[in-house]
């Protein structure tokens, strides 16, 4: 393995301060916002859906757009970080690894990813490249950005539909983490369990992991989850 390519939301940040800010944009109760967002993802659909719950219709870039220009926009810092994520990255750059951070953000997201310094070669966001997972173009991106071939690089990410099963046909190896809502509605599914080459529950576990012998996963089954 020559390079290793994380997700973002419930990869590598949590996602907590994204939904609370919003439950505060709404009016609504953090815990009511989140009960909605695990409803919609067991349900097959996206985190946003949640917001459509509580405002029918509400069109979710435009109400973003208006947060942003009320000065309550976007904000990350170290205190969103998984704690293992710093340790994991180092580790890996260590055992001479490429690291790349790509997922599907804004490009003020890409913003405060970057001034966060974590040891990465590069970090991008799909608003940046103008294309956002599942499409494969995304990926290609991802392949072209690092200067690597498919078979030695490895996507990790928490969302079957967005991560795991794009890279898959494109030849990428994927790891599934065991994290967040998608990541742990997920985790026993059998195409999942079927597709991802490891399914890890913290980044810490993938030095040793890519440090040993691998084997390309069995051709996974007909795709029973829905894009979520």
């Amino acid at each position: 393995m020559e390079t290793i390519v994380f997700g973002i939301g419930e990869t590598l940040i949590r996602d907590d301060r994204y939904w609370a800010s919003w439950a505060n944009w709404l009016g609504v109760p953090p815990h009511t916002l989140s009960a909605l967002v695990g409803a919609a993802v067991v349900r097959g659909g996206e985190g946003d859906d949640a917001l459509r719950m509580l405002r029918p219709g509400m069109d979710v870039a435009e109400a973003a757009h208006a947060r942003t220009t009320a000065g309550r926009g976007e904000y990350l810092d170290e205190s969103d970080l998984y704690p293992d994520v710093r340790p994991a990255l180092a580790e890996l750059r260590a055992l001479g690894l490429r690291v790349v951070i790509a997922g599907n953000r804004t490009a003020r997201a890409g913003e405060l990813l970057r001034a966060l310094d974590l040891p990465a070669d590069l970090v991008v966001t799909s608003a940046e490249w103008g294309v956002a997972k599942p499409d494969p173009e995304f990926f290609a991106r991802v392949l072209d950005a690092a200067g690597a071939d498919a078979r030695s690089t490895l996507y990790v990410g928490d969302h079957p539909a967005n991560d795991l099963f794009p890279a898959t046909s494109l030849g990428l190896r994927t790891a599934h983490i065991r994290r967040g809502p998608y990541g742990h509605w997920w985790a026993e599914h059998p195409d999942v369990t079927a597709t991802a080459d490891w399914r890890v529950s913290s980044l810490t576990e993938l030095p040793s992991l890519l440090s040993g012998p691998t084997t390309a996963p069995a051709p996974p089954p007909a795709r029973a989850l829905r894009s979520v």
